[in-house]
C-alpha cells in the first residue's frame, strides 16, 4: 500500500511532541494493523468460508479494530463507516433481522460488492459475523450455501473500508492533525483543538467501556442483563474491554508527553482487575458474588476517567467536547 504521508510531514509546520506521537505513533499504526487483521480475514473467507475456518481471522481482525476503534472522527465519520465496521449496541436487534432477510430472500447483493456497500449497516461489519459465525441458528452452514457467501463478502467489505480509512488518515486527517489551521482547513483552527479531539476520543471511550459495554450487561440489582453484553455469542465481552483500556493507555501516554503517574496506576488497577474477572461474558452478573466483580471493574474505569481528567486534561487546558460517538 502506498504511504505518502512521510512526504507529507515533513511539509508540515511542527506539531507538539504529544500531537505528534499521537498521530506517528498511535493513530496510524493502529489503522495500519486493523487493515491488515481485516485483509487477512477476507483473505481467510475467501479460503474456506465455514464458520470454524473463519474464526480465527474474526478474532485477529476484532482484536485490530479495538485499537483504533475510539478513533471515532474523521475517516470513520465518513460514509458510516463506523457503524459499518461496528454496529453495536444493537438496541432493536436490527442485527439478527437484517441477516435473516438477507438469507430468506438469498438477496444478490452477497455477489457485488458494490451493492453490498449498500446494505443496512447492521448486516455488515463485525457484529454481523459474530452472528453469522457463532449464533446457534447459522454456524452450521456449510460451504458453497448462501451464508458461506455473505459471511465471505462481509470480510471483503471490511477490508475494503480499514483500507479507506488507513489511506484517508494517511493522506488527509493526520496532514490536518499535525498542521492545524492552515488555508482552507476549518476543522483544526489550533493545536488546542487537536489536544482536544484526542482527549475527547480518550474520555468518550472510557465512558463507554464502562457506561456501555460493562453497565449494559450489568443492568440493574433486580434486572440484570448478562444477554446485552457486547459480542457474548463469540465470547468476546470482557476481551473487547481489555483491548480497549490498553489501547487507550497508548493513547494517554502518547498525549500527555509527561510523567502521568495517577493515570498509570488507575489504568494497571483496572486492568488488574479484568485480569481477576473470570467472566468471559459478564455471565456473573445475574448472582450477586459475580456482580459485585462487575460493578468493581466499573468502578476502576471510572476512576481511570477521573484521573486522565485531573492529570491529563487539567495539564493540558483542554475539557472533553461533543464526540461523534456521544449518544450511541
Amino acid at each position: 500500500m502506498i504511504r505518502p504521508l512521510a512526504l507529507l510531514l515533513c511539509l508540515a509546520a511542527p506539531a507538539q511532541a504529544g500531537v505528534r506521537e499521537v498521530v506517528e505513533d498511535h493513530a496510524l499504526p493502529a489503522f495500519a494493523r486493523f487493515t491488515e487483521g481485516a485483509e487477512a480475514l477476507a483473505d481467510a473467507a475467501r479460503a474456506d468460508c465455514t464458520a470454524e475456518a473463519v474464526r480465527p481471522a474474526f478474532h485477529a481482525a476484532f482484536d485490530a479494530w479495538l485499537g483504533a476503534a475510539h478513533l471515532t472522527f474523521g475517516p470513520l465519520e465518513q460514509e458510516g463507516r463506523g457503524l459499518a465496521i461496528a454496529f453495536w449496541p444493537d438496541t432493536r436487534g436490527m442485527v439478527p433481522a437484517a441477516l435473516a432477510r438477507l438469507i430468506a430472500d438469498e438477496d444478490a447483493a452477497v455477489d457485488d460488492p458494490a451493492e453490498f456497500a449498500e446494505v443496512s449497516v447492521a448486516a455488515r461489519g463485525l457484529f454481523a459475523l459474530d452472528h453469522l459465525l457463532y449464533d446457534a441458528d447459522h454456524a452450521g452452514y456449510t460451504a458453497g450455501s448462501y451464508t458461506c457467501r455473505l459471511v465471505t463478502v462481509i470480510a471483503a467489505d471490511l477490508a475494503r473500508m480499514a483500507r479507506e480509512v488507513e489511506a484517508e488518515w494517511q493522506e488527509t486527517e493526520a496532514p490536518l492533525l499535525l498542521n492545524p489551521g492552515q488555508a482552507g482547513d476549518r476543522r483544526y483552527l489550533s493545536e488546542k483543538e487537536v489536544q482536544q479531539q484526542f482527549y475527547t476520543a480518550l474520555q468518550t471511550a472510557l465512558e463507554f467501556d464502562a457506561d456501555t459495554r460493562i453497565a449494559r450487561p450489568l443492568g440493574t440489582f433486580d434486572r440484570p442483563r448478562p444477554t446485552r453484553a457486547e459480542a457474548r455469542r463469540s465470547g468476546r465481552s470482557l476481551r473487547n474491554v481489555v483491548l480497549s483500556l490498553e489501547a487507550l493507555r497508548d493513547l494517554a501516554r502518547a498525549l500527555a508527553d509527561q510523567p502521568i503517574p495517577a493515570t498509570e496506576d488507575a489504568f494497571a488497577t483496572a486492568l488488574e482487575e479484568a485480569a481477576s474477572l473470570d467472566d468471559p461474558v459478564f455471565a456473573g452478573v445475574e448472582y450477586p458474588t459475580g456482580r459485585l466483580k462487575v460493578e468493581i471493574l466499573k468502578q476502576r474505569i471510572d476512576a481511570v476517567s477521573a484521573a486522565v481528567e485531573g492529570e491529563i486534561g487539567a495539564a493540558l487546558g483542554v475539557t472533553q467536547g461533543f464526540n461523534s460517538a456521544d449518544g450511541d
